[in-house]
């Protein structure tokens, strides 16, 4: 067993309750789902409000977006967990719960975006905009290999471990802030016009990475789907 699916195992012995408490109450895997893009709307809107109403250097609102996101993904885990424990799978739900997600990801990249463009971020902003490019290539190129017969499931930076970096570097950023304050630069050598890092790098940076390593994941799972689908194209040519 892969060291992700060991991980996701542990999170649902530990979700499995609330999960139980959600059936319970009537919660449908659907209502879980829908929660989940209210949230990441959320997020967005923290986001906004941070860009028109925080100066420049306040990243309290980041600190809290993040603090959201990882809440948000965490409906992400618990809707296909309603669905199994509560025996309420169904086509249907499956496709509702993948047209929602692609929704709250491009809702939570539009929030990052404004974020970045609005302070002035501008080269960061660009590093967003791929890394939500990757990020939606990454789903799609399963589901569009799933829709033609194969399992397409590799690479990094699947859903949940965007989720994870996101709410991890917003969080860390906004933290940090407070103890060094939002304006900290280091700079090359004393060079005052150019600068390695300052506090907001502490989300950008992530964001740069997952922007590399989404599409890497992309590319990749294209090329898999490639080898796959040749294969299954001779064995149908066999027949």
């Amino acid at each position: 067993m892969k060291l992700r699916d060991k991980i996701q195992l542990g999170i649902y012995k530990v979700i499995n309750p609330f999960v139980r408490l959600l059936i319970k109450l009537g919660i449908t895997p659907n209502g879980v789902t829908t929660i989940g893009l209210l949230l990441n709307i959320g997020v967005t809107v923290i986001f906004i409000f941070g860009a028109e109403d925080k100066p420049r250097g306040d990243f309290r609102a980041v600190g809290w977006a993040g603090a959201l996101i990882l809440f948000a993904g965490l409906f992400d885990m618990l809707d296909g967990q309603v669905a199994r424990l509560g025996k309420m799978s169904s086509t249907f739900g499956a496709l509702y719960d993948s047209v929602l997600d692609r929704y709250s990801e491009l809702i939570l990249f539009f929030g990052i975006c404004y974020y970045l463009v609005a302070k002035h971020y501008f080269l960061s902003s660009i590093f967003a905009f791929i890394a939500m490019i990757g990020s939606i290539m990454v789903s799609y190129t399963r589901a569009r290999s799933e829709g033609l017969g194969i399992q397409n499931k590799g690479g990094l930076m699947q859903r949940p471990e965007r989720v994870v970096l996101l709410g991890v570097a917003a969080i860390a950023c906004g933290v940090t802030s407070h103890f060094i304050g939002g304006t900290y630069k280091w700079y090359v050598l004393g060079i005052t016009k150019f600068h390695l890092f300052e506090t907001m790098s502490i989300f950008t940076i992530p964001i740069t990475v997952m922007a590399v390593l989404t599409n890497i994941t992309a590319i990749r799972r294209l090329r898999d789907a490639e080898r796959e689908l040749n294969i299954l194209d001779k064995s149908k040519k066999g027949e």
